[in-house]
């Protein structure tokens, strides 16, 4: 009996040894699965180096960073101010809050200028940009059936005004009530703007009915209003230094 008991006891031993290393065998290969999941998650997760921010080279050498002692000073009004040491031009500036600027950095002394540097910047881009493009836009005049004939007369003047702009018009007829029972009135009206404004538009869309209360034409500048109003603006320009700029309503309305 004891023999048989010794023998059990080996083989339960030699079984758990068995089992220990069937388990680290196959922690060993998960481990190898996970590591690198896990050193990849690091790897995504870490922000990118920013590389270090640097001055832009094409800009001038201003206030703290002259380091050339002493400059030739010119104030905010182009005056001369003469040789003047560094630290003394530069209070100089702060003191009516603008920049001492290197505006001429290989002369014997460097020469510097009392400027607002931000503004300076600024107005170089605009006038680099050209002139502002004037975008078209839809404008609408409404009338009625029953609009007189003075009305009429101011709203072509309006839609002269558009037009000359570079704007579309639409022109809308409304009807109310026992309006509706005149659309011949409605298209005679907008034929009659159609002849009042030959010389300045050109027909888009002829007029039709939009649904049941509205008939509508659109009307697009020709060319000969875009002509003249291109030459009267070149007259205020060359007649007038700084040539106003006048405001109007958007749309008309009866």
């Amino acid at each position: 009996m004891r023999g048989v008991r010794d023998l059990c006891a080996i083989r339960h031993k030699i079984l758990q040894s068995q089992s220990t290393l069937s388990w680290s065998a196959s922690t060993i290969i998960a481990l190898s699965f996970v590591f690198p999941v896990i050193i990849g998650v690091f790897a995504i997760s870490r922000p990118p180096q920013q590389p270090a921010s640097r001055s832009p080279s094409n800009l001038p050498r201003m206030n703290e960073r002259i380091r050339i002692s002493p400059v030739r000073v010119v104030d905010a009004e182009g005056e001369m101010l003469g040789v003047i040491e560094t630290a003394v031009a530069l209070q100089m500036a702060q003191d009516v809050g603008l920049d001492l600027v290197e505006v001429s950095p290989d002369s014997k002394p460097p020469v510097c200028r009392i400027m607002d540097f931000g503004k300076a910047q600024y107005e170089k881009q605009r006038k680099s940009a050209g002139p502002k493009q004037h975008k078209s836009q839809l404008k609408q005049i409404r009338l009625g059936p029953k609009t007189g004939q003075h009305d009429i007369q101011v709203k072509v003047e309006k839609a002269r005004e558009f037009l000359s702009r570079k704007d579309k018009v639409k022109v809308n007829v409304v009807f109310r009530g026992r309006e509706n029972a005149h659309h011949d009135r409605g298209r005679d009206l907008l034929q009659e703007i159609i002849n009042q404004l030959g010389d300045a538009a050109v027909i888009e869309q002829p007029p039709r009915m939009e649904g049941a209360r509205a008939m509508s034409m659109l009307l697009m500048p020709s060319g000969k209003i875009i002509a003249a109003a291109k030459s009267q603006n070149s007259a205020k320009a060359s007649s007038k230094p700084a040539p106003s700029t006048e405001t109007s309503d958007d749309s008309a309305d009866d």
